[in-house]
């Protein structure tokens, strides 16, 4: 009886001791002092940027300007901030919503948004106005700086003509070429009797030039206008898609059988801002090993009208995995150009069997995208070898020893 007893506890000791070893073999050595991975970022980087770096417009107008504070570093900062260069008849300062600024705090890969705001005294002139702008860490030992130049045109009387006037504030437009383009014209009447106006427009081939009342949806051709009176209308324009980047004239005439009066308005398209990514193959999926690295290609076209600069890549993945790319950003992708980017996912030593997601996004210029990629982990069979021999042996070894303390 004794015998039995001592039996069946060496046996539990036994089968304890074999599932301690198949949990030590499971794990892959190097999980045990696997260390949170760290963001992939310099010690110190700020950037000052203007959302736009040059403007056109009329004469006399202030100017307010998006101004982006970017710390991409690893250190929290404090920037200190300025106007270094204002033309001479104009003020410029940096403000946000109630009161200037001159310093903001920007924690680690943080960014704040400011705006410069540019005032010209009465009297100045048309031309071209260069702004200085400079930030710089309290230590001096950053420093960003970027520039600003705003174009001032003549307000259009366009071609007053006896008996009916049509004038514009804001002759000039630009934008992508993607975008819908809407002038405000105003009509006056000077004749001394009621009279219908006709509306005509003439642009660029294949584009859409199409007159409607202020805020009204409807189309118009003609205007009814009594003597003296004068109305508001809007010229809405939508340039051809394969338009490229330039300045592009539009004419637009009004008239009647006892007057007329012309007005030439410009649009300055930019091109498209618009970019593709996907794999050659159209997959979205990989397999990797525990800890191991998995490799997938992918490509970054930009379909747009325009260049594509400062490109760059940001992973979501799951806890402890490491997602790396090469290359880790892209300077410029010139329209119409594709180029190939190598992905490299490490799922973690830890991680179970089973699928994840891992999300890229691609981050343009003025255009984003994401790519979404399905990783199946699978463990090694190696170790399920080994293990499967280590419980072979020793269940052995058991039957081995319940024949011994049976004979006794």
């Amino acid at each position: 009886m004794k015998g039995k007893r001592d039996g069946l506890w060496l046996l539990t000791m036994m089968v304890f001791f074999v599932f301690t070893l198949w949990a030590a073999f499971a794990l892959p050595a190097d999980a045990l002092g696997e260390e949170k991975e760290k963001r992939d970022l310099p010690p110190r980087a700020i950037e000052v940027a203007p959302e736009y770096t040059g403007v056109i417009v009329p004469v006399g107008e202030d100017v307010s300007i998006d101004l982006t504070v970017a710390n991409k570093g690893r250190q929290d900062e404090f920037i200190e901030l300025s106007v270094t260069e204002v033309p001479k008849g104009w003020t410029g300062r940096i403000k946000t919503y109630s009161f200037d600024v001159t310093g903001v705090y920007v924690a680690s890969d943080k960014s704040k948004s400011l705006t410069l705001k540019a005032e010209p005294d009465e009297g100045t002139l048309p031309g071209k106005y260069s702004f200085g702008i400079k930030g710089q860490t309290q230590d001096g030992k950053l420093v960003s700086t970027s520039r600003v130049v705003i174009t001032t045109t003549e307000k259009q009387e366009d071609k007053k003509s006896k008996g009916v006037n049509l004038n514009t504030s804001y002759p000039v437009l630009q934008g992508p070429t993607d975008a819908k383009f809407e002038f405000s014209l105003e009509v006056e009447n000077k004749t001394d009797k009621d009279s219908i106006f006709n509306l005509t427009a003439a642009g660029p081939t294949n584009w859409e030039v199409n007159f409607k009342p202020a805020y009204e949806d409807k189309f118009i051709s003609s205007l009814r206008l009594k003597p003296g009176q004068n109305q508001s209308v809007a010229v809405e324009v939508k340039p051809y898609l394969l338009a490229e980047a330039g300045k592009y004239p539009i004419s637009v005439k009004v008239s009647s059988p006892e007057a007329k009066a012309e007005a030439e308005l410009n649009v300055i398209l930019t091109g498209t801002y618009k970019i593709d990514v996907g794999t050659p193959t159209g997959l979205l999926s990989l397999t990797a090993m525990r800890g191991q690295p998995a490799n997938v290609s992918f490509y970054v076209k930009n379909s747009g009208s325009a260049g594509q600069s400062n490109i760059r890549f940001i992973s979501v993945k799951p806890e402890n995995w490491k997602v790396e790319f090469k290359p880790e950003k892209l300077d410029t992708i010139p329209a119409g150009e594709t180029k190939q980017v190598e992905l490299t996912v490490t799922p973690s030593g830890q991680a179970l069997v089973g699928d994840y997601s891992v999300n890229a996004v691609i981050e343009g210029e003025r255009a984003n995208k994401n790519l979404e990629f399905r990783v199946s982990v699978k463990a090694s069979s190696a170790w399920g070898w080994i293990g499967i021999g280590i419980i072979v042996l020793v269940l052995l070894g058991l039957v081995g020893l319940f024949v011994y303390v049976g004979r006794r």
